[in-house]
């Protein structure tokens, strides 16, 4: 029997589903460590960005944030908050991930709220909007987009991720690579990869749906490409990495 078909038999077992620190409760385990670290990384990310995209300020602060984030392993974060007062276990992990989130959240923010046009700000306020009405009825919605895609894509990255967390004591699904680890059993160590990979793309799938229920005015479905007025194709929506700054 292959490796592929023990992780296929081990992922049909319904007992390793059902037991106490099975699937599911690794799984509820690893969306909460993920959770907890997009909702930390949003409480950071959102309101520095919008205050510096507003202000069209902080362009090189927010690149050099991001590359900072992305030149310093997952893994050696994992490490140093572990053997710090922080400890072992899902907090230390929360807390590491947190970090990897802030960047795309920070820069999509940025670019968004930035990338609103300053002749429709002005326009508002000769309305008579105040600076809090501009800023919900009229920025909010323009950069609603990008804030959405940034937070997809810090979102997908951490769930992705945060297997990294059995290996500094905490939970989820990559207890269950350890596990095959430790037993030299390739087809476990498969079976925690494929959940890990199907809880990333399936968080991609929820998020892409949100971003599309949550996005005012003209939109298109998640994956498919919307027709323009005249029958053309849409522009594709921008990512964290091809967001010029």
């Amino acid at each position: 029997m292959s490796d592929f078909s023990r992780a296929l038999r081990y992922l049909n077992d319904p007992l390793n589903w059902s037991r106490p620190n099975g699937i599911t409760d690794l799984t509820l385990e690893h969306l909460g460590i993920s959770a907890a670290a997009v909702l930390a990384a949003m409480l950071v990310a959102l309101p520095v960005g919008t205050a510096l995209g507003t202000a069209r300020r902080g362009a090189g602060l927010v690149v050099v944030l991001s590359n900072v984030s992305r030149a310093v392993p997952t893994l050696a974060l994992l490490t140093l908050f572990a053997v710090s007062p922080i400890g072992f276990g899902n907090r230390a992990t929360a807390i590491a991930l947190a970090v990897f989130a802030v960047p795309p959240i920070l820069t999509n923010t940025f670019v968004g709220f930035r990338g609103v046009d300053p002749e429709v700000r002005e326009a508002s306020r000769g309305m008579g909007m105040s600076r809090g009405q501009v800023l919900a009825r009229v920025e909010l919605p323009l950069a609603l987009p990008l804030v959405m895609t940034g937070i997809r894509t810090a979102a997908v990255q951490v769930v992705a991720t945060a297997g990294l967390a059995a290996l500094v004591g905490g939970g989820g699904l990559g207890r269950i690579v350890n596990l095959g680890f430790g037993q030299q059993d390739y087809g476990v160590m498969i079976a925690g990869a494929i959940l890990v990979a199907g809880l990333a793309l399936l968080a991609e799938l929820v998020l892409a749906l949100v971003s599309w229920a949550a996005t005012p005015g003209p939109r298109r479905l998640p994956f498919l490409r919307a027709r323009t007025a005249g029958g053309g194709v849409g522009v594709p929506e921008p990512t964290a990495s091809g967001v010029p700054l």
